[in-house]
């Protein structure tokens, strides 16, 4: 299985490809960043991301996307200007995968090292060991993305519980027929039918 793993941003776009095998082992296929510059205005940098997006599904095909919910406690500006971009990649994703999950930074946390209040540098060891980097990935946001993609090949077997059309909190609210619709439409899209 492909998993792509996003850790969203509007100026720095994270990526991860892992490849899990039938037994659960895990190796990182490859990773980077979506780059947008500052100078743009807001609407081509999302349409950046978009195409960003785009060029990582062409040329992986995952099978599966786990996205990094978005959390900011201080600047909202910042995290507006997030949630943006989190929601189109969200967007780009489910019209071409359909296998969408989310998981929140405590719970990347928690699956990659036992402790949901993990730093930075911690995460970042633990994204090398399990997939027996040599060094640290680079930048920062393309680790980050990589530990997205684990934990998700970790937690996979719940993932009903993660997946963004079918979300605990937000059950029976937005499971309607166009949904299962563009869900249906991305799986064929995906296996090429």
């Amino acid at each position: 299985m492909i998993i792509l793993g996003l850790d969203p941003g509007l100026a720095t776009l994270g990526y991860g490809i892992i490849e899990k095998d039938e037994r659960g082992n895990c190796r990182a296929v490859d990773c980077g960043v979506v780059l947008t510059p500052k100078e743009e205005g807001l609407p081509v940098r999302l349409a950046m991301l978009e195409q960003g997006v785009n060029r990582i599904l062409d040329k992986y095909n995952p099978d599966e996307v786990a996205v990094e919910e978005l959390f900011f406690s201080k600047n909202i500006t910042t995290g507006i200007a997030v949630a943006h971009a989190r929601g189109v990649a969200l967007l780009t994703c489910v019209k071409r995968c359909g296998r969408l999950f989310e998981y929140t930074p405590m719970q990347i946390k928690q699956a990659l090292t036992g402790y949901g209040r993990a730093d930075k540098k911690q995460i970042q060891a633990c994204v090398t060991s399990l997939l027996k980097l040599k060094t640290v990935p680079k930048p920062d946001d393309a680790a980050d993305a990589l530990g997205v993609a684990l934990c998700h090949a970790f937690t996979s077997r719940f993932g009903e519980l993660f997946a963004v059309g079918n979300m605990t909190r937000t059950k029976g609210k937005n499971a309607d027929k166009a949904s299962v619709a563009i869900i249906a439409e991305a799986e064929r899209r995906r296996k090429g039918e």
